[in-house]
């Protein structure tokens, strides 16, 4: 859609389920930017009250809007209770969703005969496919995607380039993974043995489910035994690391930097922020959210909020962290009254001695 008026933006937020209305005049808009970037003709959003200070100085010709939110006379608002999942449905309305290059199955790349290639494949220049691999209908494999041996995509499959998805690994339909990210290397698996480190083989996969989404540059070990499994609609941002035979719930948010040690079962609609380390063999419970940077070391209760290394319970962890930031202080005040006592004590001392020190 190249532009829209702002009662058309209204009725198709409302019928994806976001009621939302117009207050002021019905403009067309043709895209959607932010309130620093926006200019005339553009609309843009307030989800988070932080920027309310942008709303005086935007150039945006409209914007989003909670119901109770003052925008400035003469700037028309949409209204809704929810203005990210309404600015959310504006982009795919003015914007459209992402277009992949067309390909077709190009000349260049190197299919095994065995492998099983799905309607409307789309497979650039120097993808591999392995024998007997299975690549699902309308997938988009861009340049350098390797498909390993046995390997299974779903339908509507999207890896962009130098994606790596190992031998006998099974992802699922509507599955998208960006640049470099690796699925199915082996684990960590060693076994000390006199003093030094015998490989334990890792025979296992990875099963990747429907709709997840995985950033760049992440790497999902297999498991030694059965399966590495990340759960139907979780979202990785880039760089996360999962450890071999970790089971990972449905609808998890893992942000950047996240690292998973092997074995670790966390549960559905968990929250995992930037630089959250977990280790080994712990569980994570349902609707669970980890704070950033965090160390967890332990189990972790469903619904609860942890923070801090070790992690604990957040408002602990807020309490330790303002104990922290006062210590210079309640030392210099316990070392002054030490003085304080040192010097009482001497004076005492003096009168129980007849004045003589």
């Amino acid at each position: 859609m190249a532009g829209s008026k702002l009662s058309d933006l209204c009725l198709r937020i409302s019928a994806a389920g976001f009621p939302a209305s117009l207050e002021g005049a019905d403009i067309s808009v043709a895209s959607v930017n932010t309130l620093e970037d926006a200019v005339e003709g553009e609309l843009s959003f307030l989800s988070n009250r932080k920027y309310l200070r942008l709303l005086e100085t935007t150039r945006a010709s409209a914007v989003i809007a909670a119901p109770d939110v003052a925008v400035p006379d003469g700037r028309s608002v949409v209204r809704c209770a929810d203005p990210y999942a309404a600015v959310t449905v504006a982009i795919v309305l003015l914007h459209g969703h992402r277009r992949h290059p067309r390909w077709g199955v190009s000349a260049r790349a190197e299919i095994h005969p065995s492998a099983s290639i799905g309607p409307n494949a789309n497979l650039a220049p120097h993808v591999t496919v392995g024998e007997g691999a299975v690549i699902g209908a309308d997938c988009t494999l861009y340049p350098g995607v390797h498909i390993g041996d046995r390997a299974r995509l779903g339908d509507g499959v999207v890896l962009f380039p130098n994606v790596v998805v190992y031998d006998e690994c099974v992802l699922g339909n509507r599955v998208t993974i960006h640049a470099g990210t690796i699925i199915g290397e082996d684990g960590l698996g060693y076994a000390p043995v006199g003093g030094k480190w015998l490989k334990i083989p890792q025979v296992g996969r990875v099963v990747i489910d429907d709709d997840v989404e995985i950033g760049a540059n992440c790497a999902i070990d297999r498991a030694t035994l059965g399966m590495t499994r990340i759960g139907a609609g979780s979202k990785f941002s880039n760089l996360v690391a999962i450890g071999h035979g970790t089971k990972v719930g449905e609808n998890a948010m893992f942000v950047a930097l996240v690292g998973v040690a092997g074995s670790v079962t966390v549960g559905k609609n968990v929250t995992l922020a930037g630089q959250v380390g977990l280790a080994g063999h712990l569980t994570v419970g349902d609707g669970a959210s980890i704070g950033a940077q965090s160390g967890v070391a332990g189990d972790v209760p469903a619904g609860v909020k942890y923070l801090g290394a070790p992690a604990v319970e957040i408002n602990e962890a807020k309490r330790q962290f303002i104990a922290v930031q006062r210590l210079p202080g309640w030392s210099k005040e316990v070392n002054q009254r030490l003085r304080d006592l040192e010097a009482e004590l001497a004076r005492l001392r003096a009168e129980m001695n007849g004045g003589q020190t």
